[in-house]
């Protein structure tokens, strides 16, 4: 049975958690209080003595951790906390009542994938879902990261900047928005190789801002030149050093390789 401190801490997490807003520093404190306390009753990595109770307060106190380190913005602690509930939505799936945070998870570490460029992992996760085949995109927590990999592959980056809007969850817009970050170097990246210069309403539209204080702020970091009286930013090429042409030299070469050819015939 878990301990007394335990159940008051987690209690005093779903309060923290459940807040409007939720007091994520209050949170991240007692996580880190519950993680302890979950290594010393064994419930971290359960080996099956803990009791049915026991083991889904352990899943609870995980999902929890997960959601907030989206909420906090921190990655690799979402990485850690969707591991540790690997053993849970795994090895006792079958004896453990199911859990509505599941899919919700399981959807957004399918995003977690797409935004590190994980493609392959992406689809054996996917192959791995508790889930039919035909039944996926009946789940609209997994159905959405499959869409935005589709999109993905079709360029269709118009899509997935709408798709933050038709977020199934909260949580999935933060991951949205760092993959709309990564398509936008993409972009960007394509415009300063091929144009010198582009009105600031099509940089604007191009790179999917909606304002344009937004747009400048980040013309501002990658070193562009604003030009606000004609309406134009101006690209900053990188490694652009122009190449000398040896014309003399290629035109003395190829004489002599004419004439070698009027030698042979």
């Amino acid at each position: 049975m878990a301990s007394r401190q335990l159940q008051t801490l987690y209690r005093d997490l779903q309060r923290a958690f459940d807040a409007r807003p939720t007091d994520l520093k209050k949170c991240g404190v007692l996580l880190a209080q519950l993680k302890i306390s979950l290594v010393e009753t064994g419930l971290l990595l359960p080996n099956g003595d803990a009791s049915l109770n026991d083991m889904v307060i352990a899943r609870d106190i995980l999902e929890i951790g997960a959601f907030w380190s989206i909420r906090a913005k921190d990655v690799p602690s979402f990485d850690r906390y969707f591991s540790q509930l690997h053993t849970f939505y795994t090895d006792y799936r079958s004896s453990l009542p199911p859990s509505k945070r599941e899919f919700p998870l399981r959807g957004l570490n399918l995003i977690r994938l797409l935004i590190q460029n994980r493609i392959a992992d992406f689809h054996t996760t996917l192959e791995s879902l508790p889930l039919p085949a035909d039944e996926i995109n009946l789940n609209p927590y997994i159905r959405h990261p499959v869409n935005l990999e589709r999109w993905l592959m079709e360029g269709s980056y118009s899509k997935v900047w709408n798709a933050r809007e038709e977020a199934p969850a909260e949580e999935y817009k933060f991951f949205v928005d760092s993959l709309m970050g990564t398509i936008r170097n993409e972009i960007a990246s394509c415009e300063e190789v091929a144009y010198e210069s582009l009105p600031i309403k099509d940089v604007a539209t191009l790179l999917f801002f909606s304002s344009q204080s937004e747009l400048l702020k980040y013309a501002q970091e990658r070193g562009w030149q604003v030009d606000l009286s004609a309406g134009l930013i101006r690209f900053a090429r990188k490694n652009d050093e122009q190449m000398e042409i040896p014309k003399q030299k290629l035109i003395e070469a190829n004489l002599a390789y004419a004439r070698e050819l009027e030698q042979i015939v």
